[in-house]
Formats: structure tokens, sequence, C-alpha cells
């Protein structure tokens, strides 16, 4: 219609001022004819073929993932959604000494995760390799759900997992059941605990012997003193795996100066055996934390499942596991993060747009999202060499531990920044993550001291086996 007007005014002569209106109407006409065809020629010549998005699941961009494993994957993907999620929030938000009483959500949790069936007993008949794998993903899952009642998942189960190690049915049929603690730290012994090596203690010092000590006689072992606070599960376990020094007759100390030790498993409703009240703290609240004390506690000889000539080599074993899991753990609370703040800048509008649309968030967004893979790579990494090694160190399972949660803290931090403001606020789960995340720079060995062991590794395998010459 505009260049059937133009026309008609040309050949009217109307004058200037109508043609102008007349040109002002047809262009845009003229310019989405122009536009329409170009594109029609475009789509014909073009022979283009657009970059499909990759194939990725719950666990990033992981690739051949077995139908066993996608299976355990998916179901303990819906535990952790649907029951601990949900528990774990109800759980942070009550006081201490209500949220680990009977019928409260944490046992509500153990109840639900005993109907689950999944447990490392469950797994027994996996090559070391898939078991590895398997345990990864499943308890990647779990701390994606919550960290807290991961880790009371996994301190429960020690006792048991080193009872099976022994092969005493006595000591297997007394863990069956019954949710677990490792009794290794205490008030004034906590790194102490982890020196494997007397170069690593300051020159001219002796071990420490710490508050708590076992006493072994011809057939009895005798506790006393008491754990920290910081025990997992303390102020509710019904089994102990203690892991302490121990005198067998001729005092603590060997000729080097470093301390004897033991495990021993000690079922915790003995005579002598007290509590104290569940630790208030900042992160991981779902996970009850208490003293335990004991008072001329008593259990026979043969309760003990490593003495004075093997604690060294089976305390590593113990120590490995619990590093392994922790990675995997911090690989759970990083992606829950991650994807929190993912989903939230797709929501949130700043600046006129979706903060998601923003360069500098797509940049955010590639570091934390990169650090993420690293932190799951590292722990399958860790894990794998921890079963499947003929000769596992678990100072190399602390550098697992270290890395991923330092990097951990790191994809905390930024998901948090990009909440802003909200991310300060406990109607965000980001929030909780955070304070987790930072519980878990100290817990199972705090990061700079499991850093200096794993240099030492470094250092000796250097001198010794004269690893990293030319």
């Amino acid at each position: 219609m505009a260049i059937s007007k133009l026309v008609l005014l040309t050949q009217d002569n109307e004058g200037p001022r109508a043609l102008v209106a007349a040109l002002s109407a047809t262009l845009p006409c003229l310019t989405r004819l122009r536009s329409a065809n170009k594109n029609k020629k475009e789509k014909c010549m073009s022979t283009r073929h657009e970059v499909p998005l990759p194939i990725v699941g719950l666990s990033g961009f992981d690739v051949g993932l077995t139908e066993e494993e996608q299976s355990v994957q998916q179901v303990m993907h819906r535990f952790a959604k649907d029951v601990m999620r949900p528990l774990g929030t109800e759980i942070d938000r009550m006081p201490a000494v209500q949220a680990y009483q009977q019928g409260s959500p944490f046992w509500q949790y153990h109840l639900e995760m005993q109907k689950l069936g999944f447990s490392p007993e469950s797994m027994g008949e996996l090559a070391p390799r898939d078991a590895a794998r398997m345990e990864g993903i499943a308890i990647e899952e779990m701390a994606w759900g919550d960290a807290g009642l991961a880790v009371s998942s996994g301190a429960g189960g020690m006792p048991m997992a080193m009872a099976r190690a022994s092969g005493q049915q006595e000591l297997i049929d007394l863990c069956e059941g019954k949710l677990g603690c490792w009794c290794a730290t205490q008030p004034d012994r906590g790194s102490d605990g982890l020196i494997l090596y007397p170069e690593e203690r300051h020159p001219g010092s002796m071990g420490n012997k710490g508050n708590l000590q076992a006493t072994f006689t011809d057939d009895e072992v005798i506790f006393n003193g008491q754990t920290s606070a910081w025990v997992s599960n303390g102020p509710v376990a019904q089994v102990a795996l203690m892991d302490i020094v121990a005198d067998y007759g001729n005092g603590f100390f060997d000729e080097d100066g470093s301390t004897f030790g033991c495990n021993v498993i000690v079922p915790l409703d003995l005579k002598g055996v007290s509590r104290g009240k569940p630790l208030e703290k900042l992160g991981k609240r779902s996970l009850p934390q208490g003293e335990i004390y004991f008072d001329n506690v008593r259990v026979p000889r043969r309760f003990a499942i490593a003495t004075r000539d093997d604690y060294e080599l089976k305390h590593a074993y113990a120590w490995a596991q619990a590093g392994t899991a922790m990675s995997h753990i911090a690989t759970g609370v990083a992606r829950a993060a991650f994807e929190l703040a993912l989903a939230y800048v797709h929501e949130r509008r700043q600046g006129g747009a979706l903060l998601a649309s923003h360069q500098l968030t797509q940049h955010r967004l590639g570091g934390i999202g990169m650090k993420v893979e690293a932190i799951r790579a590292m722990a399958r990494h860790v894990a794998e060499f921890t079963k499947c090694s003929p000769r596992p160190h678990p100072y190399f399972t602390a550098s697992g531990k270290a890395f991923c949660c330092n990097e951990l803290m790191a994809v905390v931090n930024e998901s948090l920044q990009l909440f802003g403001g909200a991310g300060l606020s406990r109607e965000y789960p980001v929030e909780k993550l955070f304070r987790d995340a930072r519980a878990m720079q100290i817990e199972d060995g705090e990061n700079n001291i499991l850093q200096m062991h794993y240099g030492h590794l470094l250092s000796r395998l250097h001198r010794e086996e004269g690893w990293g010459r030319a």
C-alpha cells in the first residue's frame, strides 16, 4: 500500500513534504522485504550445522556410567532430594539438645537409610576399581542432599568396617544394626594423631599421648579419659572404634618417642561411659558431635583389632577410608551450591536483563563449574588409588581431602556471592551450604596440616625412592 501511494504522489506532483511522508512510510516496508529475502537466500545457501549441546547427567560431564551405576545414582539422588534435604534443613534449625533425641528428624533419617539398604557391605562383591567408583557416585549424591547426615552415616559405619576387616564374627555381631563413632580426637591431641613419622614432630619432642588412653592387661583393655567434642555421632553412638594411644606394659612410648596405639571395638552401654551435651556449632548441624567420657571402662582384649605391632598400618587404612569419603562429600556439596547459583542467576534480573545474560556472570559460572568438575575428578582419583594400589598411603588421601575441601570453599563462596544479599538470608539454602563447607576445612584433618603431610610424603619419595629425579 505504501509503495502504491508513493507512485501516485510522484505522478500527482504533490510536492516535497508529501513525498517525504510517503518515503517514511515506505522505507520500513522495503527494509523488511529485503531482510526477508536475505534470510531466505541465506537459508538456501547455508551449509552450517549447529554444534549440539553435550549430554550431561547428575554428575556433570560424566561418561560411561554403567546401567548399575546409573541406577544407584538415580536411587540415591531421589533419596537425597526427598529425605535428606528436608530432614537436614529441619535439623539445622533445631537446638542441638533437641535435634538428636529419639524420634527426631535425625533418627528418622537413619531409619529411612536402613530401609534403603545402602552400605559399603552391599558393594563387597565388586572389584576394587568398580567399588571405588560406585561409592563415589553414591556418596556424592548423599552429600548433595545433606553433608552432615552423609558424614553421620560414614562415621556410623566405621566400627563395622573395621570389624569386617578383622574377620572376627563376634565383633561383627557386636556392631550389627548399631550406629557407630570413631574416637580418634581429643581436646589436646587433634592433628598430633595424624603424624605417622617421628621426623614430622618438632626436633627433640615426644609424641602426644593425649587425654584418652588404653591400658592392656593379659585379658582386658581398660580405658580412661575423654574424647574431644568433635567426635561425629559421639552423643548418640552405640558402639565406638577406639583409635588412641596404648600402654602394653612398658609405657606409652617407643625408643623414638612415638606413641604406641590401638584400635578396639567398644560398646558404649558399658559401666563407666558417659556423654557430654551435643555441640552447638556453625555448620553441619545435622551431624551430632560431642564428648565421650571413659572411667575405668573394661572390654575383653579380644575386642582389639589392632595392637602394638600392626596399629600403624590399620590406623592408616582407617584414616585413608575416611579421607576418601570426605573428598566425595566435598564434591556433592560443591555441586549443590553450584546448581543453586545456576538456577538463581536464571531468575534474578539486574541491569535490564537476567543475571545469566551478563558476560561477567557467565565467566563466574564457568569458573565455579570448572572447579566442581576438578573436585569430582580428584575425589575419584584418590578413591581409585586408595582402593586399588598395592601400597596406598593416607598422606595421598589427605591431599585429596585438602584439595577438594579448599576448592569446595571457593565454589560455595562464589555461589553465595552470586546471590548477593539474598545469599546471606536463611531463606536460601546456599547460606547453610556455606556454613557446612566452612566446617569441612577443619573436619577430619585441618587442610593445611594435611597438605603439609602430603609435602612430607613427596619429599620422602624423592629422597628414599628417587622419585621425581631426571
